[in-house]
């Protein structure tokens, strides 16, 4: 593929419309065939896969790019079967196409029904994560979309390579491959072009950094889903159990560090602080996690952890996502103290409470506003596979359209079909 001028995304764009056109019709066993096609193709070529993206990581290291890019970047085989896994249960899921949300027949003999239909064209651009490819490749074409796809330049060889799998998998299944429409040039002229492609791109989803996020949100001329920053909470409430409260806070933060639900900033009751800070610190710095204290928790960890993995907080380590072994810890008075500071500092991502008072937990659950909020359960989880969602396009922070993470259902729109029988309005 060539690189991409304003033509040539214009000419990508009408060629994911006219493909839509077809696959909008589409059955969904026909749909699934690609699905299990593609899943089948990516467990096949596995190998070829990993070769092709270690190429990307290497370059990568080797760019001075940060250790969070490069995990998020990397493929293996256990990765691509995670992959390939989610596919087929998209392929297992509902097709959203024609469900009937609501029917009803008004007095005058008019019958009224709303039904899912598919978006139309979305342009995904992304950085670092090639599995993204897959994903929004899987449920964007199940729910009858097609996708113009602009990844980094960290990836370009995996998402290349990716996409190919893609549209010949659709190509197998008697489906247009220019369904997937894949922009093979790392040109930063190009995000400019899909955010001003009216017309062209019915949705655009920007997957990235606060800046690329921003940028789209703030430049965007197409209808766009802007959320995604993950600066996420856990509060250990008073009446936590600490052998779960040391056990999500860990999971949190260290399984996957990288990622937009891990745990950024721990929040302490002060009853419990002395006797639950220090186990949960110990967990915590053992894998090598950096924790900036306010003064409370550092006067009660500096005794017993000593200063290695410790220091201050400072003023911008509160509203932080991190994206890496780093976290920030506060000592608060109460719940009402811990809700001023999520909703002063938090992103509406991930929110999570520790505690084995039903009142407290439906306090915080009914109060904290964010896309998704947990008792007694890690952040991890907030993630489409976890949520039997298959996938997910993107975890949106935004009220509108949709919330959390974008599904099958969350990437259709609804038509008015109206049926007479000769009725005129007077």
């Amino acid at each position: 593929m060539t690189a991409v001028t304003d033509t040539g995304l214009r000419a990508q764009a009408i060629a994911a419309r006219v493909a839509g056109k077809t696959l909008a019709s589409a059955g969904t066993g026909q749909k699934n065939d690609f699905l299990m096609a593609l899943a089948d193709a990516l467990g096949a070529r596995t190998e070829e896969i990993v070769s092709t993206n270690e190429r990307d990581v290497t370059a990568a290291a080797a760019s001075g790019l940060e250790d969070h890019i490069i995990d998020r970047l990397r493929l293996d085989a256990t990765g691509i079967g995670k992959i390939a896994a989610d596919v087929r249960h998209v392929a297992s899921l509902d097709d959203p196409v024609g469900e009937q949300i609501e029917s009803f027949t008004r007095p005058n003999g008019l019958e009224i029904e709303r039904v899912r239909v598919p978006i139309g064209v979305i342009g995904v651009i992304y950085e670092s994560r090639p599995n993204v490819t897959i994903d929004i490749a899987a449920l964007c074409l199940k729910a009858g979309n097609t996708i113009v796809l602009r990844g980094g330049r960290e990836a370009i060889n995996s998402n290349r390579m990716l996409a190919g799998i893609a549209r010949d998998a659709l190509e197998s299944s008697g489906l247009p491959a220019d369904a997937v429409q894949f922009i093979d040039s790392t040109d930063r002229a190009i995000v400019d072009e899909m955010l001003k492609a009216r017309g062209l791109i019915d949705l655009l989803i920007p997957r990235g950094g606060e800046a690329l996020i921003t940028r789209v949100r703030d430049e965007a001329r197409v209808p766009a889903i802007t959320g995604g920053i993950g600066v996420c909470h856990t509060y250990i409430d008073r009446s936590a159990d600490l052998e779960k409260a040391v056990a999500i806070v860990v999971n949190a933060k260290t399984q996957r560090p990288s990622v937009c639900n891990a745990l950024d900033t721990l929040l302490i009751h002060e009853r419990v602080a002395p006797v639950y800070l220090p186990p949960i610190a110990r967990q915590l710095t053992d894998r090598g996690v950096e924790l900036r204290c306010d003064g409370r928790s550092l006067a009660i960890l500096e005794p017993v952890i000593g200063n290695e993995r410790l220091r201050a907080a400072g003023d911008d380590d509160y509203g932080q996502e991190f994206l890496a072994l780093v976290a920030s810890v506060k000592v608060v008075d109460s719940m009402d103290e811990a809700f001023d500071h999520i909703e002063r500092f938090g992103s509406g991502h991930s929110e999570a409470i520790v505690t084995e008072d039903e009142e407290s937990r439906e306090r915080f659950l009914s109060t904290v506003d964010a896309a998704a909020v947990f008792s007694n359960a890690s952040t991890y989880f907030h993630d489409g596979a976890e949520f039997g969602l298959g996938a997910e396009v993107a975890i949106s922070t935004d009220r509108l359209h949709a919330r959390g993470p974008l599904g099958l259902r969350e990437i259709t729109t609804y038509k008015w079909v109206v049926r007479g029988d000769g009725q005129v309005r007077t």
